[in-house]
């Protein structure tokens, strides 16, 4: 047997493959670690809890609106959060978001994005409106439902040319718990299972009005008895295979506006060169929009469609100028308006566009429809509990007095703290330890500076030309 050493590794080498790493390839985003607001029934923030610390006023005040936007009474009006850089303004809005359901559309934006070449600012807006407003229709359709048990595509001579074959049909069979019936489908639906990468096994339904086919999951007659799997497994449908069925399709008022604005072309060599010159971003007119609102309002009225106000999240507001601040008046007046949350880390600043200076960079009278909620600073404990919570997230261990040293640099940011934690832990690796280690931090700060040091050596550099 071989023997082992814990010799410091050269930092030119490689860390040798983590078994545990290869096996959990999932990202870990910075804000993978938020799950709610942290309250509870009576609205009080319930300490350290759903990602969250501290921020209790803010986390309470937030649980408010969210309340608020349950009962269809915020319209009209929307939420400014503001705090200094890395106080957990996108947390918070993330957080109401995930408080107000899985299904509810959530489209995030930064104030900077409407500075397109494309189209006009305002269309931008608009859009990210329109992409937050979801709409979930109920339609009861004539199915054929079941567990695929077979799948033969039939070849016959192609009539074109002499060469080749080409599918004449496909036989399907599927299978419920009342029996099993076998269809002949048309080569286009052959296609479709082809795109839908369906196999003997799976859960399928096939309109038949439409041809459309879709996979539902994996039967759960070939289920594993793995603890996680990607595979989504379904039981097996109950009744004939031939059958009436509810389906819901959530979509969103953007989806429709785009389906609407590029139809699509035929499928010859003109057109499909056409769709590739024409340029990415087509502008949606007013006409189309209120075209669109109108068929949405039949689907409601007759109780086909339900609509689902999701949330938009600006981040940097103040990178706005005012004929969007104008337009977001105009916007929050509508009658189907999403959930609005601004997000700015400025006190007093110029509006875009003007002289005048107005708090946080924003009109007056915008300001009056926002409910403003502030977020703190976060203490040397309280970043040393963030800290040690993403260290937690991303699988790795500080030794003893890493905390400490971390939560003790007065000249480093909390962000900049974090940034630190994956680069030391490589050279913890590269050094045979599992542990990161102060000195890790010290020779990661040497090597990656904060803002305050690159700029004083910048300054310095400057001043010896």
């Amino acid at each position: 047997m071989a023997s082992t050493s814990s010799a410091p590794v050269a930092h030119n080498a490689l860390p040798p493959p983590s078994t545990a790493s290869a096996a959990r390839s999932s990202r870990i985003a910075p804000h993978s670690h938020i799950k709610g607001l942290g309250l509870n029934s009576e609205g009080r923030a319930v300490g350290d809890s759903a990602g969250f610390i501290e921020q209790t006023n803010a986390r309470e005040a937030c649980g408010v609106v969210v309340d608020l936007v349950k009962s269809r009474k915020f319209s009209g009006r929307a939420l400014l959060l503001v705090g200094a850089p890395g106080t957990g303004k996108t947390a918070l809005a993330l957080a109401i978001a995930q408080e107000l359901g899985s299904k509810v559309p959530f489209c995030p934006m930064v104030g900077s994005e409407v500075y397109s070449t494309e189209v006009k600012k305002t269309e931008v807006l608009a859009e990210s409106f329109r992409r937050a407003i979801g709409l979930r229709i109920k339609e009861t359709k004539e199915v054929y439902e079941g567990e695929v048990t077979e799948l033969t595509p039939t070849e016959a001579e192609n009539p074109l040319s002499g060469y080749g074959k080409t599918i004449s049909h496909v036989i399907v069979g599927l299978k419920t718990v009342k029996g099993t019936k076998q269809l002949r489908l048309d080569p286009s639906i052959y296609e479709a299972i082809l795109k839908e990468k369906i196999v003997v096994g799976d859960v399928i339904y096939v309109e038949a009005n439409t041809g459309a086919v879709k996979r539902v999951g994996r039967s759960d007659a070939y289920a594993a008895s793995y603890d996680l799997e990607s595979e989504t497994y379904v039981p097996l449908p109950k009744g004939d295979v031939h059958k009436r069925k509810e389906l819901v399709q959530d979509v969103t008022l953007g989806d429709l506006d785009a389906a609407n604005a590029r139809p699509q072309g035929g499928q010859d060599i003109m057109s499909v060169m056409g769709s590739l010159v024409r340029s990415g971003r087509t502008e949606v007119t007013e006409k189309l929009r209120k075209e669109v609102n109108k068929v949405v309002k039949g689907y409601v009225d007759q109780g086909v469609a339900e609509v689902i106000p999701g949330v938009v999240f600006i981040d940097e507001v103040h990178m706005l100028d005012v004929e969007c601040f104008t337009y977001l008046n105009a916007l929050l007046e509508s009658p189907m308006a999403p959930t609005v949350i601004f997000a700015t880390n400025r006190g007093n600043s110029i509006v875009r566009g003007t002289d005048i200076a107005a708090p946080h960079g924003i009109p007056v009278d915008l300001l009056d429809r926002c409910l403003i909620v502030k977020t703190d600073s976060y203490s040397p404990e309280a970043s040393a509990k963030v800290i040690q919570m993403r260290a937690n997230i991303e699988g790795l261990k500080l030794g003893t007095d890493t905390l400490t040293h971390l939560a003790e640099q007065g000249d480093n940011t909390l962000r900049y703290n974090l940034q630190l934690l994956t680069p030391a832990a490589i050279l913890a690796n590269l050094g045979g330890r599992q542990t990161i280690d102060v000195q890790d931090i010290k020779e990661m700060s040497e090597l990656f500076l904060n803002a305050k040091t690159s700029a004083a050596q910048m300054e310095h550099w400057g001043e010896s030309q």
